[in-house]
């Protein structure tokens, strides 16, 4: 009966995985949301179609009661419970890099939110797995660029959040250039990511009336306005990326950089949009950036102590000039 499928996984797949396991995989996706497709379990699992009809009537004919809506997925009939799911040593070993990226890669809200469900899901470990932690937490790292300006951490990572789901519009105060003064917008939000190393919102603006993409340690004020928007249709976060060209692969920065210095940016050149590099007479290398934020890309060259070399575009090298141009009077005075 239905005990013969309660050898749990999580959401993680093993490689060469059998039947049965399978099954109880497949029991647990039903379990995680209140209607699947079959598509999505098919995607997951890598099979077809006949092969998911196939696992759902095995299913049902255990004893799970499974509901169908025809056309839209399956669901697990209200009032079934399933026993606690219980983790492998390397589903709880994923839990702690999932800890490590949150800690750098959200804010404070969001890090409390992810602390305390971690604290319950480690509750259920079985001892050694709980000793297993404890031994690898100090032994592993995330050492993400974490922009300087973020007071306090503050993301506003949890109200957009709610903003997506209820679809209210809010109202922020952005500083969209740095050095620029801040100006409010009021937003219809259509999506929350990261990429860059920053987190980003993808929604209406209304001040511009079109799409923009807005850096999150950028806002410096953040509240909704009761209003919704639930009457509009927005274009999907794909269709946005697609169209916005979000993450662009395209070179407009060339560098020179002594061979000898390469190593003062071994790791900050991914922060700015590096792409590739190329040796040059065997002395430099030329090394290529996607970076629109010219002021900021200026700032980390002087910063960084390559004794870098603009190619292109001419405009960084104005900024850089300038920038130059006033640490000198600073300092000669």
């Amino acid at each position: 009966m239905i005990s013969s499928f309660l050898l749990f996984t999580f959401a993680f797949i093993p490689v060469g995985m059998n039947h049965i396991e399978r099954l109880n995989a497949i029991l647990i996706q039903l379990q995680s949301k209140r209607i699947v497709k079959a598509s999505e379990i098919a995607e997951r699992f890598g099979i077809s179609l006949r092969t998911v009809y196939r696992d759902i009537r095995a299913l049902g004919e255990s004893g799970v009661p499974i509901g169908a809506e025809a056309g839209v997925g399956y669901f697990l009939m209200e009032n079934y419970k399933l026993p606690p799911v219980m983790f492998t040593k390397e589903e709880a070993s994923a839990l702690l890099f999932g800890e490590k990226l949150i800690e750098k890669m959200s804010d404070d809200s969001i890090k409390r939110d992810f602390c305390s469900a971690l604290f319950k899901i480690k509750a259920i470990l079985k001892p050694e797995e709980k000793d297993r932690l404890e031994k690898l937490h100090d032994r592993i790292s995330v050492l993400n660029f974490a922009p300087g300006n973020q007071a306090g951490n503050q993301l506003f990572l949890h109200e957009i959040q709610q903003a997506l789901i209820s679809k209210q519009v809010l109202e922020i105060d952005y500083q969209s250039r740095y050095g620029e003064e801040l100006n409010t917008r009021e937003l219809e939000p259509i999506g929350l990511c990261n990429y860059g190393s920053r987190w980003h919102l993808f929604a209406w603006c209304r001040l511009r009336n079109e799409y923009r993409d807005f850096r999150l340690d950028r806002i410096r004020k953040l509240k909704t306005t009761g209003e919704n928007f639930r009457g509009k249709q927005h274009i999907t976060m794909n269709e946005f990326i697609r169209q916005m060209n979000v993450i662009n692969d395209e070179a407009n920065i060339s560098l020179l950089i002594p061979c000898n210095r390469l190593q003062l940016i071994a790791e900050s050149k991914y922060w700015y949009g590096f792409i590739d590099e190329e040796t040059v007479d065997g002395e430099y290398c030329r090394l290529r950036f996607a970076n629109t934020e010219l002021k900021g890309f200026a700032t980390w060259i002087i910063s960084s102590g390559s004794y870098a070399t603009v190619e292109e575009p001419a405009e960084l090298k104005d900024i850089l000039d300038r920038l130059i141009s006033g640490i000198i009077a600073h300092y000669t005075k």
